[in-house]
């Protein structure tokens, strides 16, 4: 991997692929550790917070390297921050295989996620520089790869659990992707970031980034990403005890964000981006709402919803914010993207608190979770104990709706004040 010093690059495809590739790696660690949080939990001894906590040190590390990372862009280059993305996916990989307790399982998910942030950090500025007339439909596309690697890492993990095949066999395939992507960066020269190519100063991008405008919107991306990220990491192991397969639920989920954000261009252009934040906003806490209290085939109806409320959330805010103050450049991008991983890494502990506590509150008068678990093992008090779970956990769903709720009338305020642009036709 190499950096070339001119706004393009001569092979534009052929990085794009290889971003799409990057991200659907990280996007299949994102369905598989959610699929395998219910065996941890048994493997490792752990409570569904403390599985949340694990979990959440991916959204940590990715927080870390975006806030690294993006500057760095400026300085050392796109190519060095992708070659750290691929050496910190395959340390990750092999050392959650061979975890041998919580601790290796915490460092190797940290890893993880700062190979996972190393992969935004690079590749949103490097769309960016790529389509510089067209950030925010190829952003869209770029993020398809998001919900389209979920579709992928949960189909694997669901055909490799059919197969027999536990998670450990499950985390290895994404040694392939990972092969491919590295081979595809591999040589190719990358341009220079926006803000180098525009001369502007690093004090310039620092005080773009302080905006006030912009300030808004990194706090509307702690509660659009926690909206979408939270939800679809709990949902495998949370619907299995409603009844239906998790697993296919978010892969239906991500499933129909990634045909949504293939065909966001004339969405974009029509409804312009503070009308699709507005829109997605509204779907988002109706489909969590619906959920909480749903079961059997209501809950895909219920899932449908909340996939086109989350669909937009992320791609438009990176591409609203580099449009409408381009000068943050790849630091803008990379608080963006830090902001909405932390915000997610936090929410899912509290997710999962919510869950337990919920449970609490559902088990009958005198009998502790860990008596009727073990009593329910084999016996007619299973149906009791998996009710007990769905209900708790639907529950933990449904109480996320607060912060679509909320982001929606920020977004409502924005659309009336922002003078809008006429419509494309």
């Amino acid at each position: 991997m190499s950096t070339m010093t001119n706004a393009r690059a001569p092979q534009a495809s052929r990085l794009f692929n290889a971003s799409c590739l990057a991200l659907i790696v990280t996007a299949m660690s994102f369905a598989l550790r959610g699929s395998a949080m219910g065996a941890w939990t048994a493997e490792f001894g752990l409570t569904n917070e403390q599985a949340g906590w694990i979990n959440s040190t991916a959204f940590w590390g990715f927080t870390l390297a975006m806030v690294f990372g993006g500057p760095l862009c400026d300085a050392i280059g796109m190519a060095a921050i992708a070659r750290l993305a691929f050496v910190g996916h395959l340390a990750g990989i092999l050392l959650t295989i061979f975890a041998w307790d919580s601790w290796s399982l915490f460092t190797g998910t940290l890893l993880f996620g700062i190979a996972n942030g190393s992969v935004e950090a690079a590749c949103n500025p490097l769309i960016a520089a790529l389509y510089p007339d067209n950030k925010t439909t190829k952003l869209n596309h770029f993020h398809v790869w998001f919900p389209g690697g979920i579709v992928i890492g949960g189909l694997v993990a669901f055909a490799m659990a059919k197969a027999g095949l536990g998670w450990k066999v499950q985390f290895a395939s994404m040694l392939i992707p990972l092969a491919a992507y590295g081979a595809l960066f591999l040589g190719q020269p990358m341009p220079q970031t926006e803000r180098v190519s525009m001369g502007l100063s690093g004090g310039a991008m620092v005080r773009a980034c302080l905006n006030p405008v912009f300030l808004l919107m990194v706090v509307c991306m702690l509660m659009t990403a926690a909206t979408e990220l939270g939800p679809g990491q709990w949902i495998p192991s949370i619907l299995e005890n409603a009844g239906v397969s998790g697993i296919l639920v978010l892969v239906w989920i991500t499933g129909l964000m990634a045909i949504g954000r293939q065909f966001a261009g004339p969405f974009v252009h029509r409804l312009q981006p503070l009308g699709m934040l507005l829109a997605s906003a509204v779907l988002s806490a109706a489909g969590l709402f619906l959920m909480s209290r749903s079961s059997g085939g209501m809950l895909f109806v219920s899932a449908t919803v909340f996939a086109f409320g989350v669909c937009f959330f992320w791609p438009t805010m990176l591409g609203f914010v580099n449009e409408r103050f381009p000068a943050t450049g790849a630091l803008g991008l990379a608080i963006m993207g830090g902001a909405g991983m932390l915000s997610a890494g936090f929410v899912l502990p509290v997710i999962g608190r919510f869950y337990d506590e919920g449970i609490t509150a559902r088990l009958p008068e005198g009998v502790s979770a860990d008596a009727l678990k073990s009593a329910a093992a084999g016996s007619e008090q299973a149906a009791q104990w998996m009710s007990i779970q769905a209900g708790a956990g639907l529950d933990a769903l449904g109480k996320v709706a607060v912060l679509p709720v909320a982001l929606a009338v920020v977004f409502l305020v924005l659309f009336t004040l922002t003078p809008r642009k006429p419509a494309a036709h």
